[in-house]
């Protein structure tokens, strides 16, 4: 035992009867892993769907081989031994951390499970001495590492490239409709309807304490209330725009930074210095958020910079004119 590691094992300690066991456990782990992807992608992406259950598919017959040579060796009873009891083991994500994600990202992840497999069989065959058993993990090693081109046999029989770009092209859509759409919107308030406050009580106190207090408060409480309305307005079942609490986080905390961005310059004692860098931070938020507009919802970029940078630089002149008044 590894002392501070409870019960974990170092795997050069394992017995060959444990590393067969171990494989096997993983690799029944690794074809629940690709049934649980196809079951979050068959909606949405019926085509990757199949290529994870063809995945699942191989990951069983891998098994049965496993099973079948512990039993030719050991018999029936195989130890109950997972990744977890082994120190310094590849481990998996648990599923629920990688479920939300993006789809091309979700194939990266098998990708990446396909090589640590790859690295377990090269290892554990190394180690072993009987010669069936030392051939049948070279053997797993070598189809772990002719996985990828097994997945792009498999996506050219189950995802062609025209089905491939149309669900790369819906999962870029939910990624915009839950993430971007709702993220540009507290981006945009929180950075224009802020202005005004910030820099009325800046020219009105020139006190730069009292400046980002107000500022604080004023991109916090916007932050809370679009983060709130966001998540409250539309539970996502009909409008396809994705989790309510997702798209209520991106709004907060984007309210709220589009805020602070142009309070936290106020920390500076010197009101001069902070009121032209904060100003100077403004127009860099300003045309930030033309930029986004322009590149995900596909808002004209002379369009979006009279709405803006337009917009934004009214807002800002009424509050300084405001508090100098």
């Amino acid at each position: 035992m590894i002392p501070g590691f409870g019960q974990r094992r170092r795997f050069s300690d394992l017995s060959e009867r444990e590393v067969l066991a171990l494989a096997i456990s993983s690799e029944e782990d690794d074809a629940r892993i690709y049934r649980s992807y196809a079951e979050r992608l068959r909606e949405r992406h019926p085509a990757s769907a199949a290529v994870f259950e063809a995945m699942a598919a191989e990951e069983d017959g891998h098994r049965n081989r496993l099973i079948a040579a512990h039993r030719s060796r050991f018999g029936e009873v195989i130890p109950l031994i997972r990744r977890e009891h082994v120190a310094g083991y590849y481990a998996r994500r648990p599923v629920w951390l990688v479920e939300n994600l993006p789809l091309d990202t979700i194939r990266a992840e098998a990708r990446a499970m396909e090589r640590q497999a790859q690295r377990f069989y090269e290892q554990a065959a190394a180690r072993t001495t009987d010669a069936a058993t030392r051939a049948l993990l070279g053997d797993l090693a070598a189809a772990e590492a002719a996985h990828d081109r097994t997945a792009g046999a498999l996506e050219a029989e189950h995802l062609p490239e025209d089905t491939r770009a149309e669900e790369d092209e819906g999962a870029r859509r939910q990624f915009i409709l839950t993430w971007v759409q709702p993220g540009l919107a507290g981006l945009m308030d929180g950075s224009v309807s802020t202005l005004a406050p910030i820099f009325a009580t800046a020219f009105a106190t020139q006190d730069p304490w009292t400046t980002f207090q107000v500022g604080l408060a004023a991109s916090i409480g916007a932050g809370i209330s679009m983060g709130f309305t966001e998540a409250a307005h539309d539970d996502g079942v009909l409008s396809g725009r994705g989790s309510p609490v997702k798209r209520g986080l991106a709004s907060g905390v984007m309210t709220t930074v589009g805020g602070l961005g142009h309070a936290l310059p106020y920390l500076i004692p010197d009101f001069w210095l902070a009121t032209s860098i904060a100003i100077a931070v403004v127009f860099v938020e300003l045309w930030a958020i033309v930029w986004i507009q322009n590149r995900f919802m596909e808002t004209p970029f002379w369009r979006a910079t009279l709405q803006i940078v337009m917009g934004g630089a009214m807002v800002l002149a009424a509050g300084i004119l405001i508090g100098a008044g």
